[in-house]
Parts: structure tokens; C-alpha cells; sequence
């Protein structure tokens, strides 16, 4: 019996799913304007352990979104992953969320899946998978022009999704690019498959060092003090 905790908060969407074996027992979560992560986290981890009618002794493992997202989002889920983790003694599972966001996706022919989340002003951050949902190129920051990602094939159909994707729309589009504005947010439920294959062969982090892939520093407008 493998339990998994899961725990997404890389963007807006707070979510938590609870898995046994690779498959979902239950799945907590909301989209917020206001990141909202803080108030709601814990709460659903408590909501879906009830559903699932188990207590926190179960947990095998515990999974969390890694980042790229929100600086904010992904300090708030990865304390709480490790704080888990520490207190029963459980490994850490990371998992990329863009490599979560492109798991919505189910497709048999050749295409190229460009999942993306809004990063500052016309830049994103995103990676390149293919259908098999194998990462042609890992995560990077992009600022969009009208010659991004002009190295991949265009004899192929692009998919373009996740909240960073609106930012091409003015610059790129063509008869290949499909824009699915309904993929905006990565949940947990795609987490799930991604994590148990981390667990079955034990690919998990050091608990005591890990920390968000940020992908870029994090900046505030504070002003230095003199």
C-alpha cells in the first residue's frame, strides 16, 4: 500500500490530492485571484485525508510541486511538503509543474507541448515535451518576440498552454499552434502518475535541502536601506 500526498501551489490554483498506488482517492482545491495558498493548504490537506477517510500516520511519501510559479506559492507548499515530511519521517517527492500542466494534455499523433506561465512583462517560463511527454528541452525563461521558438519543427502541431500562453497570441499564431485557453492552472490530478513513477524507484529529495526551482531570482520594489 503507497500512499502519496500531493500538494501543488506553483500558481494561482491551490491544490491537494491524496493517491494510493498511482491512483487519485481524493482532490481538494480552488483557484484564487489572491494566492490564497496560506489560508487554504492546510485545511485541504485535512479535507482530503477525511475524504479518503485516513489519517496522516497512512502517508507514504509526500509530493510538491517544485516550481517554475510563484515565488509566494511555492514557499508556502514546499514548508508545508517538508514540514510533513520532517514530522513523520517521509520522503520528498519534487515534481516540475510544467511538466504537471502539460499532463492535461492526452494526444496519439506527433506535437510539440509548450506549457508556460506567466513570468514578467512578454516573458514566460516553460519547457518543450513532446506527445510521449518526453522533455525535448528543459525548463526555461523566454521573453516572447515574433522569432521564439523558432528551432522546433513547424511540420508539427504546437499546443500552447498554461497563463503564460496569452502573451503570444499577438505575436505568434499560425495554421500549427493551437492555443487551449482552457489549460491554464496545473492541478495534483496530473501530479499523481508523475510522483508514483518518482516513488517506485525511490527518486526522491533530501529534505533538508531541497528548495523551489525558482527558475530566477525573486525581486520586490522594497527600497534598500542606507
Amino acid at each position: 500500500m503507497s500512499i502519496i500526498l500531493h500538494i501543488e501551489t506553483a500558481t494561482r490554483n491551490c491544490s491537494v490530492a491524496l493517491s494510493h498506488s498511482g491512483k487519485l482517492l481524493a482532490l481538494k482545491e480552488n483557484y484564487s485571484e489572491n494566492y490564497s495558498h496560506s489560508e487554504q493548504l492546510h485545511g485541504f490537506i485535512q479535507k482530503v485525508l477525511k475524504k479518503a477517510d485516513m489519517q496522516a500516520s497512512f502517508i507514504d511519501a509526500v509530493a510538491v510541486s517544485k516550481g517554475p510559479g510563484s515565488y509566494t506559492g511555492l514557499r508556502i507548499g514546499v514548508a508545508a511538503a517538508k514540514g510533513i515530511c520532517f514530522a513523520l519521517d517521509l520522503p520528498l517527492i519534487g515534481i516540475n509543474s510544467l511538466e504537471v500542466l502539460a499532463g492535461k494534455v492526452n494526444l496519439i499523433e506527433e506535437t510539440l507541448l509548450f506549457p508556460m506561465f506567466d513570468a514578467r512583462r512578454m516573458e514566460v517560463y516553460t519547457m518543450v515535451l513532446n506527445e510521449k511527454k518526453e522533455v525535448l528541452k528543459p525548463t526555461f525563461a523566454e521573453i516572447i518576440t515574433e522569432n521564439s521558438f523558432n528551432s522546433f519543427p513547424k511540420d508539427k502541431k504546437w499546443i500552447f498552454m498554461g497563463d503564460g500562453a496569452q502573451k503570444c497570441k499577438t505575436l505568434l499564431n499560425a495554421p500549427h499552434i493551437d492555443y487551449r485557453d482552457d489549460l491554464k492552472f496545473p492541478s495534483t490530478k496530473e501530479m499523481i502518475p508523475l510522483a508514483w513513477e518518482s516513488y517506485k524507484v525511490k527518486k526522491f529529495e533530501d529534505v533538508a535541502y531541497f528548495e523551489p526551482f525558482y527558475l530566477k531570482e525573486f525581486f520586490t520594489n522594497a527600497k534598500k536601506k542606507i
